[in-house]
Protein backbone atom coordinates (compact mmCIF):
# COMPACT_ATOMS: atom_id res chain seq x y z
CA UNK A 1 0.00 0.00 0.00
CA UNK A 2 0.97 3.41 -1.18
CA UNK A 3 0.27 7.03 0.07
CA UNK A 4 1.16 10.59 -0.48
CA UNK A 5 0.51 13.76 1.39
CA UNK A 6 -3.81 13.39 1.45
CA UNK A 7 -4.03 10.07 -0.53
CA UNK A 8 -4.33 6.42 0.03
CA UNK A 9 -3.57 4.11 -2.77
CA UNK A 10 -4.97 0.08 -2.17
CA UNK A 11 -6.25 -3.09 -3.95
CA UNK A 12 -9.20 -2.34 -5.50
CA UNK A 13 -12.07 -4.67 -3.57
CA UNK A 14 -15.63 -5.82 -5.68
CA UNK A 15 -17.32 -3.05 -3.99
CA UNK A 16 -15.12 -0.31 -5.87
CA UNK A 17 -15.92 -1.94 -9.31
CA UNK A 18 -18.79 1.05 -9.42
CA UNK A 19 -16.78 4.12 -8.39
CA UNK A 20 -13.84 2.69 -11.34
CA UNK A 21 -16.38 2.56 -13.89
CA UNK A 22 -17.96 6.22 -13.07
CA UNK A 23 -14.05 7.37 -13.44
CA UNK A 24 -13.87 5.11 -16.75
CA UNK A 25 -16.63 5.82 -19.17
CA UNK A 26 -15.33 3.54 -21.38
CA UNK A 27 -16.23 0.57 -18.97
CA UNK A 28 -19.23 -0.80 -17.25
CA UNK A 29 -19.27 -2.06 -13.65
CA UNK A 30 -19.06 -5.67 -14.69
CA UNK A 31 -16.30 -5.31 -16.56
CA UNK A 32 -14.37 -3.79 -13.19
CA UNK A 33 -16.36 -6.34 -10.82
CA UNK A 34 -14.34 -9.54 -13.52
CA UNK A 35 -11.16 -7.57 -13.51
CA UNK A 36 -10.85 -7.07 -10.11
CA UNK A 37 -11.99 -10.83 -8.94
CA UNK A 38 -9.55 -12.39 -11.76
CA UNK A 39 -6.80 -9.68 -10.99
CA UNK A 40 -6.81 -9.88 -14.75
CA UNK A 41 -5.44 -6.63 -14.68
CA UNK A 42 -4.55 -6.17 -11.02
CA UNK A 43 -6.55 -3.39 -9.93
CA UNK A 44 -5.06 -0.32 -7.22
CA UNK A 45 -7.40 2.70 -6.02
CA UNK A 46 -6.80 5.86 -4.89
CA UNK A 47 -8.64 6.97 -2.07
CA UNK A 48 -9.46 11.33 -0.57
CA UNK A 49 -10.76 9.99 2.36
CA UNK A 50 -13.98 7.35 1.47
CA UNK A 51 -14.13 8.41 -2.15
CA UNK A 52 -12.29 6.75 -4.86
CA UNK A 53 -10.60 9.52 -7.09
CA UNK A 54 -8.76 6.98 -9.57
CA UNK A 55 -7.62 3.60 -10.41
CA UNK A 56 -4.93 2.17 -12.05
CA UNK A 57 -5.10 -1.95 -13.78
CA UNK A 58 -1.35 -3.23 -14.38
CA UNK A 59 -0.08 -6.49 -15.24
CA UNK A 60 2.13 -8.61 -18.06
CA UNK A 61 2.37 -7.06 -21.46
CA UNK A 62 -0.60 -8.35 -23.73
CA UNK A 63 1.44 -7.04 -26.36
CA UNK A 64 2.67 -10.28 -28.46
CA UNK A 65 6.12 -10.93 -28.85
CA UNK A 66 7.19 -9.66 -25.34
CA UNK A 67 8.95 -10.82 -22.61
CA UNK A 68 7.64 -12.04 -19.51
CA UNK A 69 9.73 -9.65 -17.56
CA UNK A 70 7.50 -6.78 -19.35
CA UNK A 71 4.71 -5.35 -17.38
CA UNK A 72 1.88 -3.33 -18.92
CA UNK A 73 -0.57 -0.07 -17.42
CA UNK A 74 -3.41 -1.38 -18.97
CA UNK A 75 -5.04 1.63 -17.91
CA UNK A 76 -4.77 4.47 -15.08
CA UNK A 77 -7.50 7.26 -14.82
CA UNK A 78 -7.85 10.36 -12.16
CA UNK A 79 -10.94 11.68 -11.75
CA UNK A 80 -11.06 15.25 -13.73
CA UNK A 81 -11.99 16.87 -10.48
CA UNK A 82 -8.57 15.73 -8.81
CA UNK A 83 -6.32 16.03 -11.41
CA UNK A 84 -3.07 17.73 -11.03
CA UNK A 85 -2.83 16.99 -7.03
CA UNK A 86 -0.19 13.90 -7.70
CA UNK A 87 -2.77 11.02 -7.39
CA UNK A 88 -1.49 10.06 -11.12
CA UNK A 89 1.62 9.76 -9.59
CA UNK A 90 0.54 7.77 -6.59
CA UNK A 91 -1.17 5.30 -8.95
CA UNK A 92 1.63 4.87 -10.83
CA UNK A 93 4.08 4.00 -7.93
CA UNK A 94 1.61 1.58 -6.27
CA UNK A 95 1.64 0.10 -9.65
CA UNK A 96 5.34 0.41 -10.21
CA UNK A 97 5.72 -1.69 -6.90
CA UNK A 98 3.19 -4.42 -8.18
CA UNK A 99 5.47 -5.00 -11.62
CA UNK A 100 8.29 -5.11 -9.57
CA UNK A 101 7.01 -7.77 -7.20
CA UNK A 102 6.02 -9.34 -10.30
CA UNK A 103 9.59 -9.69 -11.40
CA UNK A 104 8.98 -7.35 -14.31
CA UNK A 105 12.01 -5.01 -15.56
CA UNK A 106 10.42 -2.45 -17.79
CA UNK A 107 6.79 -1.82 -18.42
CA UNK A 108 4.83 -0.24 -21.33
CA UNK A 109 1.55 1.28 -22.27
CA UNK A 110 -0.48 3.06 -24.73
CA UNK A 111 -1.96 6.07 -25.47
CA UNK A 112 -3.98 8.37 -27.99
CA UNK A 113 -1.83 10.34 -30.10
CA UNK A 114 -4.10 13.46 -29.36
CA UNK A 115 -3.81 13.31 -25.60
CA UNK A 116 -1.35 15.73 -24.67
CA UNK A 117 -1.80 16.11 -21.08
CA UNK A 118 -1.59 11.73 -19.93
CA UNK A 119 1.67 11.84 -22.63
CA UNK A 120 2.83 14.46 -21.08
CA UNK A 121 2.58 12.85 -17.61
CA UNK A 122 4.45 9.62 -18.80
CA UNK A 123 6.78 11.28 -20.46
CA UNK A 124 7.52 12.81 -17.16
CA UNK A 125 7.29 9.78 -14.90
CA UNK A 126 10.34 8.72 -17.81
CA UNK A 127 8.53 6.73 -20.12
CA UNK A 128 9.74 7.21 -23.77
CA UNK A 129 7.47 6.94 -27.48
CA UNK A 130 8.28 4.14 -29.68
CA UNK A 131 7.85 6.51 -32.41
CA UNK A 132 7.59 3.03 -34.64
CA UNK A 133 4.81 1.53 -32.74
CA UNK A 134 1.80 3.34 -33.50
CA UNK A 135 -1.46 1.83 -34.46
CA UNK A 136 -5.38 2.55 -35.02
CA UNK A 137 -7.64 0.69 -32.93
CA UNK A 138 -11.84 0.78 -32.86
CA UNK A 139 -12.81 2.62 -30.04
CA UNK A 140 -16.69 2.21 -30.22
CA UNK A 141 -17.92 3.94 -33.59
CA UNK A 142 -14.39 5.79 -33.71
CA UNK A 143 -11.06 4.86 -34.98
CA UNK A 144 -8.04 6.28 -32.91
CA UNK A 145 -4.35 6.20 -33.30
CA UNK A 146 -2.38 5.04 -30.48
CA UNK A 147 1.42 4.71 -29.81
CA UNK A 148 3.17 2.79 -27.09
CA UNK A 149 5.63 4.06 -24.06
CA UNK A 150 8.13 2.65 -22.59
CA UNK A 151 10.22 2.48 -19.77
CA UNK A 152 13.11 0.37 -17.28
CA UNK A 153 11.57 -0.47 -13.82
CA UNK A 154 14.30 -0.19 -11.89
Amino acid sequence: MSSTTNYEVRSATLRDAKSIAEIDADASPAHWREAIEYSEPQVFVALDGAQIVGFVGFDRSRDKGTPPTTGEIWKIKVSPSHQGKGIGLALWDAAREGLLEEGCSSVTLWLPLGSERALRFHELAGFKREMNSIKTVPRGDVRIEEIRLKRALT
